[in-house]
């Protein structure tokens, strides 16, 4: 990646804008002097942590505190008795301290990638501490008490000055003779301004003299010995300052090496943060990873946006499978070169740890090297023309590109003889093509429109041009070539009309049939694009009503199966009458004369009435295993493959060490038929077959319909919840809960999806009406907390519309 190429597509840039959201002059400099990474794994790494530190400054807790430069400071470090002004060690103390604030608000919370890049930072608070026992926040030399008596003494001596310049200054015939009111300081000392026609009335030492001659500045004789003593104070004072800012420089020193370890964390942690910050404000996102297959990622840009545009068209380019080559064409001004600096960015920035301005979807693989031949590259002082200074660099892009390189070529084959340069270019997409590097290039050169349909591996795009407006629209066609469209441009741009019409003149002469061919595909796609949305249109709305009238069906055989349900159940409740009455006739007739004749009439009525119900129990189970063929015949043609268990299909009993290795024998459990009710096995009837007894009533039924219950309790918890049908209640295809209250109805509602979930129903409908909407509303806040319910939705308006509500199950 060399710096020619990082000019080009314009990335330093990026990188100053990203340096610029620095809190550390230090961080700032490191990353305008950082390149692209190029090993996978550290791209990785880098983007990993970024995207960490992005969501820790979402949190929203961020103290934005700058990180002063201290770096220069550690060579004085290192020399013995050296001293740090007071302003450095204040640089030092803020940078420990605010370093260390800022790596504990990155590792607070659970994010292990900050954690982990925060291990080994060691602790420098009391370094800090150290520091602020000397000087204060605002970088003040604080009153210590080794400073305390000193000051005293020099805050005496000024007083004993001051009321002896008092006695001048305040004395009328003395102040006549000075050109000032106010004492005066020179070197430090207390002087006078005296006339220069009095100086030899205030006896005393002359300092200085103005220029103007005017005014002599004499220290009286009075005051000299103060003065001596207030300077040699504040000389000890100095000196006493000096000593403990050495005790503090010499405890810094001690701990350089740790000092300078923190320094060299915190200022790469503030260059991370700063490209969280910058990704932040693109509002981009970071193109995943593919570990194993970073070569080998798709190229892939969806709605990719240029960020140094004020108002960028969004832009969607894909180089996936066997691709590894893409011929943009298209008109002038139609956006193939920012569509190349689009994708040579956005390859620089992912490697560079930074997040991408385009949508989901996006992909980058990871390049060794990026290399681009962009603009006019002319150089006078060389003596290279244009056409000489591309094939320079193209020539060292094939030298230096490989098999992980990326390459973007602008216009190639251009400056020279259309023939000539259509050759050149042929033979540089075939040398690259051997290297196996991916390359997007532009071109307005025809023939290499049709190269693209004849290589493996190429593909070819356009600009989209809007004939309506004569204008381009700034969107990527994959897979079909674009016109130049050069005399609509000339006139839209100013070209006289006649000037115009005579080009397309000669150019109707000799064109070939490229741009029909051209034009001819674009129209096939569109019309093929229309056709397909169409198509698919039609067997959507083909399979719902398919479908609508499988589930018509459904329900009419669900309510034969109820109606024949409960007339099952009135036969046994007349079983049961029966049953008590004719035991009364047996008692009334064994108190009086018992014949044999009587006993075999009843029992003969009773095994009429049991041969029955046994019949209409058998019909009733044998619609009810129908009725779950046909729900399960549609839920295959309609839906993906489901679980055995949401299909209705058989529910396997599962203890701890797996199947439950149980035979069935008379006394055991065991859960009966297509709706897995509990029954008890009495005895074996025939070969493969059992008579069982389900609640009241007792049936024959084959050996594959019973599933045995295990033995122990606790392997028969989920058989219970899971296959327990006999006392819930049955599932309906259709729920009605109108007239009722919103209680009752989400009741009724959950009674409906237990039996549903139990019973195998993958879906039903709920009938609440419309009216005030409490209903529905009550309904859709129920679903939307249920765990069952995968899915709901208002019914089809010829199907109740709002009134009604589909409901899937998972």
């Amino acid at each position: 990646m060399n710096e020619r190429t990082l000019r080009l597509l314009e990335f330093d840039t990026i990188r100053n804008k990203a340096a610029d959201c620095a809190l550390s002059s230090e961080a700032a400099e490191r990353i305008r002097k950082d390149l692209p990474l190029r090993d996978a794994q550290a791209v990785r790494d880098l983007k990993t942590l970024t995207g960490a530190v992005l969501e820790r400054i979402l949190a929203g807790d961020e103290k934005q505190e700058s990180l002063p430069a201290i770096a220069p400071l550690f060579p004085v470090l290192e020399t013995e008795g050296a001293v740090l002004e007071i302003e450095d060690a204040f640089a030092v103390g803020l940078f420990a301290e605010r370093g260390g604030a800022f790596v504990s608000w990155l590792v607070k919370g659970e994010n292990q990638t900050l954690k982990a890049a925060a291990d080994g930072i060691p602790d420098c608070s009391s370094l800090a501490r150290e520091v602020f026992r000397v000087i204060d926040k605002d970088g003040n030399l604080r009153d210590l008490a080794e400073f305390r008596d000193i000051k005293k003494r020099i805050q005496n001596l000024t007083k004993e000055l001051e009321h002896a310049g008092s006695k001048y200054t305040g004395s009328e015939e003395l102040r006549r003779m000075l050109q000032s009111g106010v004492p005066s300081q020179r070197d430090g000392r207390m002087v006078l301004a005296v006339k220069a026609n009095f100086r030899g009335r205030i006896r005393g030492i002359v300092h200085e003299v103005s220029s103007t001659g005017q005014t002599v500045f004499v220290e009286p004789e009075e005051v000299v010995e103060k003065n001596n003593e207030l300077i040699i104070e504040k000389q000890n004072l100095d000196a006493e300052i000096r000593k403990v800012l050495r005790e503090m420089t010499r405890t810094l020193a001690e701990h350089r090496d740790t000092l300078i370890l923190f320094h060299e964390r915190v200022v790469y942690l503030e260059t991370i943060r700063a490209r969280s910050r910058y990704s932040g404000g693109t509002r981009g996102r970071f193109a995943p990873e593919h570990p194993g297959m970073e070569t080998a990622c798709p190229l892939v840009l969806v709605k990719a946006r240029h960020p140094l545009l004020s108002r960028p068209v969004p832009i969607d380019l894909a180089m996936e499978g066997s691709t590894r080559v893409v011929i943009i064409t298209g008109p002038n001004t139609g956006g193939k070169t920012v569509a190349l600096k689009t994708v040579g960015l956005f390859a620089l920035m992912n490697q560079f740890g930074l997040a991408l301005p385009a949508e989901e979807g996006t992909m980058l693989p990871i390049f060794d090297g990026i290399y681009a031949d962009i603009g006019d590259e002319q150089s006078l002082s060389q003596s290279l023309s244009t056409f000489s200074a591309h094939m320079t660099n193209i020539a060292s892009i094939l030298d230096a590109s490989g098999a992980s390189s990326l390459a973007l070529l602008d216009e190639l084959g251009s400056g020279t003889d259309p023939e000539e340069g259509s050759a050149i270019a042929m033979a540089i997409l075939d040398r690259l093509i051997e290297k196996k590097t991916r390359l997007i290039t532009t071109t307005h050169h025809g023939i290499l429109k049709n190269y693209g349909y004849t290589r493996e591996g190429v593909e070819n795009a356009s600009m989209e041009f809007d004939g309506r407006t004569l204008s381009p629209t700034y969107r990527i066609i994959m897979g079909v070539p674009g016109e130049s469209h050069a005399l609509d441009i000339a006139g839209r741009n100013g070209l006289a009309p006649d000037i115009v019409e005579r080009a397309r003149g000669y150019l109707d002469d000799e064109r070939s049939d490229i741009s029909a061919l051209i034009t001819g595909l674009k129209k096939k796609h569109e019309e093929l694009d229309t056709a397909d949305a169409a198509q698919k249109a039609e067997q959507l709305r083909l399979r719902e009503e398919r479908r609508s009238a499988d589930l018509r069906e459904l329900r009419l055989k669900q309510k034969e199966l109820e109606i024949r349900a409960g007339e099952a159940g009135r036969l046994r409740r007349l079983l049961d009458e029966s049953r008590k009455t004719l035991e009364n006739l047996v008692r009334e007739v064994r108190e009086g004369e018992l014949t044999r004749e009587k006993t075999l009439k009843v029992k003969e009525f009773l095994r009429n009435l049991e041969e029955r119900a046994e019949a209409e129990e058998t019909l009733q189970e044998e619609a009810g295993r129908q009725l779950a063929l046909e729900k399960r015949r549609i839920e295959d043609r309609y839906n993906s493959p489901e679980t055995p268990e949401a299909a209705g299909g058989d529910v396997r009993v599962k203890a701890r060490g797996g199947c439950i290795p149980q035979t069935i024998e008379p006394g055991i459990e065991v859960l009966a038929g297509e709706f897995k009710r509990r029954a008890r096995v009495l005895r074996q009837d025939k070969k493969g077959s059992w008579l069982v007894e389900i609640g009241s009533l007792r049936m024959k039924m084959d050996g594959k319909d019973l599933t045995p219950l295990a033995p122990s309790e606790e392997d028969r918890k989920p058989v219970i919840a899971a296959a327990d049908l006999a006392a819930a209640p049955r599932p309906q295809f259709e729920l009605n809960i109108l007239g009722m209250r919103l209680e009752e109805a989400l009741d009724s509602l959950g009674r409906q999806i237990d039996a549903a979930v139990l019973g195998g129903m993958g879906e039903f409908s709920v009938i609440h009406g419309k009216g005030d909407g409490i209903l529905q509303k009550g309904v859709h806040d129920y679903l939307r907390s249920a765990p069952q319910v995968a899915d709901y939705f208002f019914s089809r308006p010829e199907l109740g519309g709002f009134g009604r509500t589909e409901v899937i199950l998972k």
